[in-house]
């Protein structure tokens, strides 16, 4: 086996963590890099960058690698959070993660790797780089653990991306990935899974986005036309939300409609002209199922579109893939068509399509067509 120098985004993470050990015991020169990539309010309960940057010591320490503290702020503010704010500020759900993967971590980041004299950088992602000895083109898989799969936020990394990426843990299941934490006794080794914004971390959402987008209160309507509510501002809302409408118990206004006074109520439309929130009674609802979508600003994988035919997708991240057939295809949009309902798909969400286990691309949904 070749032996290379590698240089590790280490999060504080077990994943990131196991990756690095991984790769030392194979040999690899590896090299730990922490990226920060957030200062506003970095001193708050909410933001533990300085927590994280401990733990990552403490792995490189235990793993015996340096570490560099690298700081990516300002690229993470100009190319990730403006463009977040600006989805927000249009009335669309965007998602973070999938930008911050493209924008930093697999350009800044992998940047200031090749600076530093990497061939290769590897990070904890739950996915799977394989090269085509057929079309000698580099493949982004899924990971082998289904329920932790995270090619869905690498859709838009390319060919050059691609060929200098290693992901290690996308090989195992994330049992196996504590075990071996466990086994080499790193200090990260039982320390829970991050969530919430990308590298912002977990904080009260409506709280966090009121600082930064304008907001202007309305009415929240039925189906029917009637005024059930008040909505904060159409921006805090997404489709398919249930909780935080402050309408629980109003009963739904015609019996076909289904749901009585105890079905949940669901975010179905938001109209940012007039300023209105629509919303339906019952998960079933006609407005939030849809056949078809059309999505944009496309990125492939291959660096072309695939041809028209029958591929899966997913329209949000966690979900099943759902067979459909890629109608039309152009570089950088394309429509869906599917075998079955899709619940609540969301403009500014990222369709993302397959072939089997390979990940193909994908695009930034712009509509969808409802049942009513």
């Amino acid at each position: 086996m070749k032996h290379h120098r590698i240089v590790v985004g280490l999060s504080g993470g077990v994943d990131s963590a196991v990756t690095a050990h991984l790769l030392k015991k194979q040999g690899h020169e590896v090299i730990g890099i922490f990226m920060k990539n957030w200062e506003d309010d970095d001193d708050s309960e909410f933001c533990s960058s300085n927590i994280d940057f401990v733990d990552a010591a403490a792995v490189a320490d235990v793993v015996g690698i340096e570490i560099e503290h690298v700081n990516f702020a300002a690229d993470y503010k100009d190319r990730v959070f403006a463009e977040f704010l600006q989805e927000y500020q249009a009335g669309r759900t965007p998602n973070p993660d999938i930008l911050c993967n493209a924008e930093i971590k697999f350009k800044s980041f992998l940047d200031h790797a090749m600076q530093v004299g990497a061939e290769k950088i590897a990070t904890g992602h739950y996915a799977r780089v394989r090269l085509n000895e057929t079309t000698t083109l580099f493949e982004l898989l899924k990971g082998l653990d289904n329920s932790k799969d995270q090619s869905y936020f690498l859709h838009r990394l390319n060919q050059a991306q691609l060929s200098k990426t290693l992901f290690p843990v996308g090989e195992l299941l994330k049992t196996q990935v504590r075990q071996i934490a466990e086994e080499i006794r790193l200090p990260n080794a039982k320390k829970k899974d991050s969530t919430g914004i990308c590298f912002i971390g977990e904080r009260p959402f409506r709280e966090f986005l009121n600082r930064y987008i304008s907001k202007e209160p309305g009415p929240i309507k039925d189906h029917s036309g009637r005024t059930i509510g008040k909505h904060l501002g159409l921006s805090f809302y997404t489709l398919g939300q249930r909780q935080g409408l402050g309408i629980g118990g109003i009963k739904a206004k015609g019996a076909q409609r289904g749901g009585g006074e105890h079905t949940p109520w669901f975010v179905a439309r938001k109209d940012m002209e007039k300023n209105i929130l629509w919303v339906v009674q019952g998960h079933d609802h006609p407005w939030l199922l849809s056949l078809q979508l059309e999505a944009a600003d496309a990125s492939w994988c291959s660096g072309k579109a695939p041809a028209a035919g029958r591929y899966a997708a997913k329209t949000r991240y966690r979900q099943a893939d759902a067979h459909c057939a890629l109608a039309t295809s152009h570089p950088a949009d394309f429509s869906l068509v599917f075998d079955d309902h899709q619940w609540a798909v969301t403009p500014g969400q990222s369709a993302v399509l397959y072939d089997g286990e390979v990940c193909l691309g994908g695009g930034v949904i712009n509509s969808a067509v409802t049942l009513s």
